[in-house]
C-alpha cells in the first residue's frame, strides 16, 4: 500500500516508534529511523522486511539537528511522505518540586520537536501529487493529551499541546491531500513501562503479575496493555485511502481510560 513512500519516525529505535516503523515498512514504505540506544538491531529488523532504511541520530531537543535530519531524509529518499512524531521523555514529580530543566526538556522533545519536524515536512507534502498535496502526519500523543494525572505536569501539558497542534495542522491543510491526526495510547508495554512494573513489584514486594494488575487497575479498565503492533496497525490505517477524510482526530487506544 505504501510502496514508493518514505516514512520518518522519530524515537523509533524501540517501543511504540519501532512498532509503527515496522508496520509502515510491512506496507512497503522506506523508513528513516531516529532515536538513541541500540540502532543496528532495530535497523536490521526493518531492513529484513524488504525496504530501504536509513538512520539519523538528531537530538530532538535541538531545532538545527531536526533540520539536518529532514535534509538527510530528502537526500536519501527525495523527501518525507509520512511523518510520525513519536519522540518523547518523561519525568514524574509534583509541580512545586518539578526541576525547571526537566520541564524545558520535556516541552522541547515532546512538543516543540513535532512543530519543527512538521513545519519542515509540510512544503513538500503540499506540493506533492501535482500540487493537490499528499502527506500523512501522525503525532503520537497519549491518553494524557486528553486527561490529566498527578505528578506529570510537563508531560500532560506537552501532550495536550500535541493534540492542539494536530488540530491546527489538520485545519490548515483541510482542502489538500495532507492529513494530520494524533494517536493517544494508554499503557503500552514498552521497555520503559516494564521498568515501572519491575520497580513497583520490588518496592511493594509482590510478583510482576500483581504489579502489572495494580498498574493497569489504577487507570485502564480493560486490564490489558496496548501493544506497539496495535498502534502500528492504527498508523497504517491513518495512512490509507480509507482515512483520507480523517482529519484532526485524537484517537485514543487506551482500554477505556478516557471513557471513565
Amino acid at each position: 500500500m505504501l510502496k514508493g513512500k518514505t516514512a520518518l519516525v522519530t524515537g523509533s529505535t524501540s517501543g511504540i516508534g519501532l512498532g509503527i516503523a515496522k508496520a509502515l515498512a510491512q506496507q512497503g514504505a522506506n523508513i528513516v529511523m531516529n532515536g538513541f540506544g541500540d540502532v543496528e538491531a532495530p535497523k536490521a529488523e526493518i531492513a529484513a522486511l524488504g525496504v530501504q532504511v536509513a538512520y539519523h541520530g538528531a537530538d530532538m531537543s535541538k531545532p538545527a539537528e531536526i533540520e539536518a535530519m529532514m535534509q538527510f531524509a530528502a537526500q536519501q529518499f527525495g523527501g518525507v511522505d509520512i511523518l510520525v512524531n513519536n519522540a518523547g521523555i518523561q519525568h514524574v514529580a509534583r509541580i512545586e518540586n518539578f526541576p525547571a530543566e526537566r520541564w524545558d526538556a520535556i516541552i522541547a522533545i515532546n512538543l516543540s520537536s513535532a512543530f519543527h519536524a512538521t513545519r519542515l515536512a509540510l512544503p513538500a507534502m503540499q506540493a506533492a501529487n501535482g500540487g493537490k498535496g499528499w502527506g500523512r502526519i501522525i503525532n503520537v500523543a497519549s491518553v494524557h493529551g486528553l486527561v490529566g494525572s498527578a505528578e506529570k505536569s510537563a508531560y500532560v501539558a506537552a501532550k495536550h499541546g500535541i493534540v492542539g497542534l494536530t488540530k491546527v495542522t489538520a485545519l490548515e491543510n483541510a482542502t489538500s491531500g495532507v492529513t494530520c491526526n494524533a494517536i493517544c495510547p494508554g499503557w503500552v508495554l514498552t521497555p520503559l513501562v516494564q521498568k515501572q512494573v519491575d520497580a513497583k513489584a520490588a518496592a511493594l514486594h509482590m510478583s510482576n503479575e500483581e504489579a502489572t494488575k495494580l498498574l493497569l487497575g489504577e487507570k485502564e479498565p480493560s486490564m490489558q496493555f496496548t501493544t506497539p503492533e496495535e498502534l502500528g496497525a492504527l498508523a497504517v490505517f491513518l495512512c490509507s485511502e480509507a482515512a483520507n477524510n480523517v482529519r484532526g482526530v485524537a484517537w485514543n487506544m487506551d482500554g477505556g481510560w478516557a471513557a471513565q
